[in-house]
């Protein structure tokens, strides 16, 4: 009697696919990551705050949106989102008004996120360093850049150092994923790209797997370049991080062989969210840097 051949994709390697498809299914609505500009004045001002300006350019191909707040007289912090996210992501630091009485700040939706051509995916790390440089160039007049990246915005910003130093005079990278050696095979990304399946995956999802698959290959590219960033560099870092190892912190300090300072703080409780539980001790390096 012959054995009846089991459907290979009833396997129970595929289960954590399938549970993921049927929360994708329920989550279009709720996993947007993204506020409109209404929402940005609405929250802003709620938190005491100035209204902030928004604003919208056009590079290539490409409509760009982010948000701004403080004197542009001020020292200019750009604040970079991981993924998927959005420029909400900072919306605490904006809302603060004793650091916009002290420096202006932007928070950028990359491109494919909020409403920088939202679901429309940049899937190199080069492709997002140009996409970014107008703000750069817009504000070259500020008495000093810093670019903030956290997660996946750390390699993003890294890239815009390699590529335009001349344009900002330091990085602030949080929990950064830029070693490529460190970036986790999961198996699961390709399926999640396969042409049936997009449309049961939110758009900010499906924006964030396009990304991070070409990504270690993005970090590879860079390697060499590592030693054109001359400028300051701080990295913080939880040390119980499950999503970005620890080990990318001493990756930066192994590459970054000519640059002026190289500070990294570890955090021996915190996970990957340091954006938020970290708020204070984020500020305090901030306006450490501007003194």
């Amino acid at each position: 009697m012959s054995k009846k051949k089991r459907n290979p994709f009833l396997k129970k390697r595929y289960i954590p696919l399938y549970l993921l498809l049927i929360v994708m299914l329920f989550a279009h609505g709720c996993l947007s990551f993204r506020v409109s500009d209404k929402d940005w004045k609405k929250n802003l001002s709620e938190k005491g705050q100035v209204e902030p300006t928004i604003h919208n350019y056009k590079v290539e191909d490409r409509n760009m949106h982010y948000v701004h707040v403080g004197n542009d007289t001020l020292p200019l912090f750009i604040f970079i989102h991981g993924t998927p996210g959005s420029s909400n992501a900072f919306e605490d630091y904006l809302a603060d008004t004793m650091l916009s009485k002290r420096i202006q700040m932007i928070s950028v939706d990359r491109p494919g996120f909020g409403y920088s051509d939202y679901g429309k995916a940049a899937k190199s790390l080069a492709q997002q360093s140009i996409f970014l440089r107008p703000i750069l160039e817009k504000y070259k007049n500020a008495p000093k850049i810093y670019l903030v990246g956290h997660s996946l915005g750390g390699p993003v910003i890294a890239r815009m150092a390699m590529d335009y130093e001349e344009l900002m005079d330091g990085l602030i990278m949080l929990a950064p994923s830029i070693a490529p050696e460190l970036e986790p095979y999961e198996w699961y990304r390709e399926p999640m790209n396969w042409v049936g399946l997009r449309w049961a995956i939110p758009t900010a999802i499906r924006v964030s797997n396009q990304e991070i698959l070409p990504v270690k290959g993005n970090l590879k590219e860079m390697l060499p370049l590592w030693k054109n960033i001359t400028i300051s560099v701080i990295i913080m870092q939880g040390e119980k991080d499950i999503l970005v190892p620890k080990e990318n912190a001493f990756f930066a300090k192994k590459m970054l062989i000519n640059s002026e300072r190289v500070d990294i703080y570890m955090l021996p409780e915190e996970n990957h969210f340091i954006v938020w539980s970290k708020y204070d001790e984020i500020v305090e390096l901030i306006l450490k840097e501007i003194e």
